[in-house]
Order: C-alpha cells, then sequence, then structure tokens
C-alpha cells in the first residue's frame, strides 16, 4: 500500500434502491482505491436513493470530526429516482463547480455525449468536502484517478484540496 504524506480521514456512501454492501461494487471500488492511497476509511454506508436518508448520513458525517472528505456514488442521474444532488446541494455552504465540469469532460472520451446526463457535483458543507459520483464503477473509476486521488494528495502542484482543509474554518 501507497503511502501519502497526509492521510485524509474518508466516508463514502452509496445510494442505491438495488444493491447491497456485498454487490456494490462502486463502493468496493472507492474503498480500496481511498485504502491503496494510504487514506484512513472513516466509515462507509448504503442508503437508498431518498432525498432525506442521503441528507440524514451526510448531516452526520459533516458534524463529526472524524470525517474530512464524503465520496457518494450513486443517484446523480435524471431519473425520478435520482436525487444525491438534491440532498447534497440543500447542506452545501460553497459549490465547487469545476469538480463536475472536469468529470463530465474527461468522461466524454469515454461514453461520448452521454455524460450530459451526469449530475456529478462537488462542494463544502461546512468543512467537509463532498463530491458525488455517478453508480458505475467506471465512473467512480475515472471521478477518482484523474481528479480526487491526485486532489487529496498534499503533494499535487501548484494546488490540492489537502492543504486547503485546515483553512476551511478560517
Amino acid at each position: 500500500m501507497a503511502a501519502v504524506r497526509r492521510p485524509v480521514r474518508i466516508a463514502i456512501l452509496t445510494v442505491s434502491d438495488s444493491r447491497t454492501l456485498e454487490t456494490d461494487t462502486s463502493g468496493a471500488y472507492l474503498v480500496g482505491a481511498v485504502e491503496a492511497e494510504g487514506h484512513h476509511l472513516a466509515d462507509r454506508q448504503l442508503v437508498s436513493d431518498d432525498v432525506a436518508l442521503i441528507r440524514a448520513q451526510l448531516e452526520r458525517w459533516v458534524a463529526s470530526s472524524d470525517v474530512e472528505v464524503v465520496l457518494t456514488t450513486g443517484g446523480t442521474g435524471i431519473t425520478g429516482r435520482d436525487s444525491t444532488p438534491e440532498a447534497i446541494t440543500a447542506l452545501l455552504t460553497k459549490e465547487i463547480p469545476g469538480f463536475g465540469e472536469l468529470f463530465r469532460w474527461l468522461s466524454f472520451d469515454e461514453i461520448g455525449a452521454s455524460t450530459i446526463q451526469s449530475r456529478t457535483l462537488g462542494g463544502l458543507a461546512q468543512t467537509t468536502l463532498i463530491f458525488a459520483l455517478p453508480g458505475s464503477t467506471g465512473a467512480c473509476r475515472l471521478g477518482w484517478e484523474r481528479i480526487l486521488k491526485p486532489q487529496l494528495n498534499i503533494d499535487t502542484r501548484p494546488c490540492n484540496f489537502v492543504e486547503l482543509l485546515p483553512r476551511l474554518t478560517e
């Protein structure tokens, strides 16, 4: 296992009406990726695609000093049950629009114009960073490898999220 110089405490939330923790390949991928980089898995949960349930879990993590970053997978599409962005947006104190923009730009190379259906987003809820990824394992891999992995590494230059964590309360 590689070790980052400044491990981050990360919680992972899978939003799904059909998966269980045992069949959740996207959440499992994120757990493995987080741990392979030397970060700390603070918690992992699965909730159904319901705004109140998603928001309640996120609020618990935002209130906890044990969680610095939350990664969600699932519920970012446009169907009737997809409600992760609505649950997250209500909690955000600052949006990070570049996360979703960059994700869709990178995703275009893999899935073409279908990327327009993704409502992937990122933001800050008090002092907790939250990033919502689609439910597919490929999308989670893309988001982690190309965006989150480097941004959650304090050695990434010219800047990264890790160096900002202590300053989020200023």
